[in-house]
């Protein structure tokens, strides 16, 4: 990787960052808070919380055997992603890479960012070609974009091309690893220290069943993660949301309960999907949902939601014309489905 310094955008180099009252007294045994302007009335919600959530932090390392000071939560991995544009690369001027199709946002947030974003085409079975993307980069490239298991193809992205980008860019790969617990492959966390560039972004929105907490993680050495603390705004994670995930990670067996529940329903339901009539493919799904691509999607999909059946018509993206994304639910939720599917004409 590039220093450092050379990636980020000048201001952000130069930024001197607003430090809150709860920074400031850090290390130090408190009593008596008064200096945060809070009211000193309706305890515990009256006071901000932790902004670099430590205590979270701790007990994650037990689970994901990651360094707090290489660990950041954001509100959902939207706000990681966002800090990655913000972080590294100048509106106008530089560009990032990632392949197509895969998870929207990334577009979304260079489009907002004003930063050039280039899409590289993955094949027919959603695999990339890294003489594609690495032709794709110029000098002005500051980050490139992975999704593994990606959305909305399902599966995961050829371990060999990743490493080769990440051996021969010296800019930040962002590997995000939203379905990593619905996969057999290993998480890149464990290349951390192997790359410096390496942002690892996952999320307690699914295995971990709390999406409707918002909250996101980035993985990435110390110095990044110092920069994504020093940009982000203060108190970012509440209260709320803290205490909810602490909860969460120290009963995290439940978890593992969970996700091979829906690994074996994944198993179960893709055959009988592929064996519909009107079904010309099922791909194969490393990620809490599948792909599937009909005679005609539309009428699929307008047929399931007459029914009450809310599935994700994807076949304005590129490459999945005339799919439906599938989330795997309960055994219950997935009977309905099939039930549902088997009487469509």
């Amino acid at each position: 990787m590039k220093d450092l310094k050379e990636l980020l955008r000048p201001n952000i180099a130069a930024l001197s960052p607003y430090t809150s009252a709860r920074d400031e007294y850090k290390g130090k045994e408190a009593r008596v808070f008064l200096d945060a302007n809070e009211n000193p009335y309706n305890q515990p919600l009256n006071r901000y919380p932790d902004p670099e959530q430590h205590e979270l932090k701790l007990e994650l390392q037990k689970i994901k055997g990651v360094a707090p000071e290489s660990i950041f939560f954001g509100n959902g991995s939207d706000e990681c992603i966002d800090l990655m544009f913000r972080v590294f690369c100048r509106p106008g001027i530089d560009n990032a890479v990632a392949i197509e199709p895969t998870y929207g946002m990334y577009g979304v947030t260079a489009a907002i960012n004003d930063v050039e974003y280039r899409r590289v085409l993955l094949d027919d079975n959603f695999q990339p070609n890294a003489d594609k993307l690495l032709a794709a980069i110029d000098s002005n490239t500051k980050l490139v974009f992975f999704c593994s298991p990606n959305n909305p193809s399902g599966n995961d992205i050829d371990h060999s091309v990743i490493d080769r980008v990440l051996e021969s860019f010296d800019g930040i790969v962002v590997i995000d690893e939203a379905y990593i617990d619905f996969t057999s492959l290993p998480s890149y966390t464990k290349k951390l220290d192997r790359y410096p560039g390496l942002v690892v972004l996952q999320t307690f929105s699914k295995a971990w069943g709390m999406a409707g907490i918002r909250l996101g993680l980035a993985f990435a050495n110390p110095a990044i993660i110092a920069v994504m603390n020093q940009v982000r705004y203060p108190y970012n994670v509440n209260v709320l949301t803290q205490r909810k995930a602490l909860e969460e990670v120290r009963q995290s067996e439940r978890v593992a309960k969970w996700v091979c529940e829906i690994i074996k329903e994944r198993g179960r339901i893709m055959p009988i999907v592929a064996q519909l009539p009107c079904c010309q493919r099922v791909y194969k799904s490393d990620a809490n949902f599948f792909l599937a691509r009909f005679d005609d999607a539309r009428a699929m999909y307008d047929h399931l939601s007459e029914n009450g059946i809310i599935v994700r018509n994807r076949s304005k993206i590129t490459l999945c014309g005339n799919t439906l994304r599938i989330t795997v639910g309960t055994r219950q939720e997935n009977d309905e489905l099939i039930e549902c599917m088997q009487k469509f004409k």
